[in-house]
């Protein structure tokens, strides 16, 4: 004991107040304002992300999609989205895409696949050609030539008909007979000596032989009107036939004249000019829908109801899915709402009088279809949140080809008839955008996704502290100014902004790519520059808007300090008891997080359960901090059981716990406090623990350090500061500490402390004031120290079970 000093000890562990922040000086910037400095062109830090991502636009082979994965709030984004801005400037090879109707089938349009900006051209030049022939087949049909030449031909056959019907008559006055037309059949009457038709008088004279005569003549007669009818019908069906073919070639000089005009104008393109073809031969057999059709008024009622006047022509209109006359470079899409029919298409229907109908017209492009060529960007937690989309997304990238389909097909749900539009040839690059949650589960459930997304392209949350990455925050101080009218910042404020991304990376050595939380600092801190009536942004509106930000946030962690100030949740923070340590433990409210002390207490006694971890026992223990807890078995077995077992029984509790407690940041304090109990020295209370063990004794670093200084410190500010306060941090959290300024200021008086520490036999020596203690030659301690002490008890207990055993 005679070497141990205790003040010793914690002078050496003991941190300065340059340790606990990382301050910047304003002094050495060279603006004035953030409004005197440049813009900024280029992405803060992530240069891993850069160097992934740009071999990953380069690789174009199949399967070479990326996922960019990353802390909500780094910038993925926008860093996504201006790195493929830049990378799609190069040339690019793109096409129209425009669906026609199929006139062999209407239920299964074809695609045309066109030289960019004539897609709409070609629609112009159809919508054209209808107005054209809407004027010129009428004129044709109505020319004094075609209507001469269509009464001569009507005139041949009325002469070769009158000629039949002459020559039957003839034939019919010679054996007596005179015809009638009636309708649609011939009547013969028989003739009287007077050349008239007989009367029923004087057919009623005559004898049966001479009516007899009468009838046979008349059937012989009717068997000749019979083929004279079938003559004449066979003439006026030749008829027909002639004004039609005479119409159908006056219609097709009128359509191949602006057809083959049309020609011309594309004959560069080989799909349009067989288009063309198909459009001819159609329009060649339904010409007569140009002509004016006199019945129309009288069907106009009942037929506009299913029909309008133009829907015939319909089927000659271009479809032009994809135009990308105006695209520059490569298109790049963001999928704001990537449902499965906004990724693929669809075809929409029309609701007609409870009739649902549809056609090539009605189908509309999705967002694979105006990427095509190019890059489709999407968030994770979109397209996996809706029905059917990630399979559709996936099967399209599988067979390189994109076919509208109706979904309901898929799900089992009564087929609609619909079209089956030829698929497009797709070439896209696919870019996710999401956290590495998401894509675990994927690259290990869903195996084509390893197929498709081979690059992964990871965000770093931190970047080095250094004067290019500073220089890049503060440009992106200014553009963010500049870009959204706020006020420009003054070198204070710069110097906060730097030291506020530094606390939220929690490392001095590292600046945070969090860019939205500093982002909110900015819009905060101009807010309180406007409510203040400054013209620039000063270190006070920093402070302000941090300030106020904590406050209406805090409102639980005010109601815990207050319940320690009140006693309900009992706090020491002075003296010293055995087996008790003040723990530290954060509380995460979302966007805020605190610290705040528990009393973490142990009992020791003789029994073989060895450690009893109370918290676990009642069901509120995660498996992280069952972990801790047996490891302290560990360390107590290697120092104080490697000549005789340990008979032990220690019950470890966190008082007033009922929410659950899980880490292992709380190993230490439970140590300490276990050889509290067994060394029956009291620990001073004023001090409070984080850090956790192993079994070596060697202490480990924690998270949260700066918010557990920062909670028990304003404990004990609250109950009075003693100047023998502070926190024992495992030393290789000392590059973490980022701590207000009130707390530096009291360390700098002396007034609080800070411990740094390596080992569990540092730390029970600040916590008691006297010697862990070293084992000598034979493995045993000093009665004196701590560790002497714990040995004995443990010896004792041993002892005592033998003799209960004898």
């Amino acid at each position: 004991m005679t070497n141990f000093n205790e003040e010793s000890i914690k002078r050496k562990a003991e941190l300065q107040p340059n340790d606990l922040k990382k301050v910047v000086d304003y002094s050495v910037f060279s603006f004035d304002s953030t409004e005197h400095v440049e813009k900024l062109t280029n992405i803060i830090g992530q240069q891993r992300a850069r160097s992934v991502m740009n071999f990953g636009l380069h690789v174009n082979k199949p399967g070479y999609n990326l996922y960019v994965a990353g802390t909500e709030g780094v910038g993925k984004t926008s860093f996504v989205t201006t790195v493929v801005q830049d990378f799609s400037k190069k040339e690019a090879k793109l096409f129209d895409w425009c669906y026609v109707n199929n006139f062999e089938d209407e239920y299964k349009p074809k695609v045309l696949k066109l030289p960019v900006g004539l897609g709409n051209q070609l629609k112009k030049s159809m919508e054209q050609l209808l107005n054209d022939l809407k004027v010129d087949i009428p004129n044709a049909f109505s020319e004094n030539n075609r209507q001469k030449n269509r009464t001569s031909i009507i005139q041949k056959y009325k002469e070769k008909m009158d000629l039949v019907y002459k020559q039957t008559n003839e034939i019919a006055t010679e054996n007596g007979f005179i015809l009638k037309q009636s309708d649609s059949t011939v009547a013969t009457i028989p003739m009287g000596e007077d050349g008239q038709p007989i009367t029923e008088e004087a057919y009623g004279a005559l004898d049966d032989q001479q009516r007899a005569a009468i009838e046979e003549n008349s059937a012989k007669l009717q068997e000749i009107i019979l083929e004279a009818t079938k003559t004449i019908l066979h003439f006026e069906q030749e008829l027909k036939k002639s004004l039609t073919g005479f119409d159908h070639q006056t219609a097709i000089t009128t359509i191949d004249f602006h057809i083959d005009e049309l020609k011309k104008d594309y004959k560069d393109c080989p799909e349009v000019v067989r288009y063309l073809k198909t459009v001819r031969k159609d329009l060649a057999n339904n010409f007569q829908v140009f002509l004016p059709n006199p019945t129309k008024k009288d069907e106009k009622q009942l037929g506009n109801l299913f029909k309008d006047e133009n829907q015939a022509l319909n089927k000659y209109t271009i479809n032009v899915l994809v135009d990308n006359s105006d695209t520059t470079g490569m298109p790049v899409i963001t999928a704001d709402n990537p449902t499965f029919y906004n990724l693929i298409g669809k075809v929409e229907y029309e609701n007609r009088m409870g009739v649902m109908s549809t056609d090539f017209t009605k189908i509309k492009p999705g967002y694979l279809h105006d990427a095509n060529g190019g890059y489709l960007l999407i968030q994770a937690k979109d397209i996996f949140s809706k029905s059917q989309a990630w399979e559709g997304l996936k099967r399209a990238l599988l067979i390189h080809k994109l076919q509208i389909e109706n979904i309901g097909e898929h799900a089992s749900i009564i087929a609609t008839a619909s079209v089956n539009p030829d698929p497009i040839p797709l070439d896209v690059k696919i870019i996710i955008i999401g956290n590495m949650n998401i894509y675990q589960a994927l690259y290990q459930h869903d195996e084509d996704f390893r197929k498709l997304f081979k690059i992964r392209v990871d965000f770093d949350v931190e970047m080095k502290y250094n004067q290019e990455n500073i220089a890049g925050l503060i440009s992106f101080i200014h553009t963010h100014c500049k870009k959204h009218g706020l006020r420009h910042f003054d070198p204070s404020a710069v110097a906060k902004i730097i030291e506020y991304s530094s606390r939220i990376a929690g490392d001095q050595r590292k600046l945070s790519t969090r860019f939205n939380l500093q982002v909110e600092l900015i819009y905060e801190a101009d807010a309180w520059a406007s409510i203040m009536g400054d013209d620039l942004v000063s270190e006070v509106h920093i402070e302000k808007a941090i300030e106020e930000k904590r406050y209406r946030s805090n409102l639980y962690e005010e109601k815990i300090q207050a319940s320690i100030d009140e006693g309900s949740i009992l706090i020491d923070t002075d003296g010293g008891k055995i087996g008790q340590v003040n723990g530290l433990a954060v509380y995460n409210l979302g966007q805020y997080q605190f610290g705040k002390p528990s009393r973490i207490t142990a009992t020791t006694f003789m029994g073989k359960k060895g450690f009893v971890n109370i918290e676990r026992e009642s069901q509120l223990s995660g498996n992280t901090h069952n972990k801790g807890v047996y490891i302290l078995g560990g360390y107590l077995g290697q120092k104080f059981a490697q000549k005789y077992p340990l008979v032990l029984t220690a019950h470890i509790a966190f008082e007033q716990s009922y929410g659950g407690v899980d880490g292992d940041s709380a190993s230490s304090t439970e140590l300490y406090a276990i050889l509290s109990s067994l060394a029956e020295i009291p620990i001073d209370q004023g001090l409070a623990v984080t850090g956790s063990v192993n079994q070596n004794g060697e202490i480990q670093p924690i998270g949260g350090v700066n918010e557990k200084v920062e909670g028990f410190y304003n404990v004990c500010k609250n109950r009075g500061l003693t100047g023998k306060q502070g926190v024992l941090i495992p030393h290789q959290n000392v590059k973490n500490l980022m701590l207000n300024d009130e707390i530096i200021e009291s360390v700098r008086e002396g007034q609080f402390h800070i411990y740094k520490v390596r080992t569990i036999e540092e730390g029970i020596e600040i916590l008691t004031g006297i010697a862990a203690g070293q084992p000598n030659e034979l493995g045993e301690y000093d009665e004196d120290t701590v560790y002497g002490k714990v040995s004995e008890k443990l010896r004792m207990f041993m002892e005592f079970a033998k003799e209960q055993e004898k």
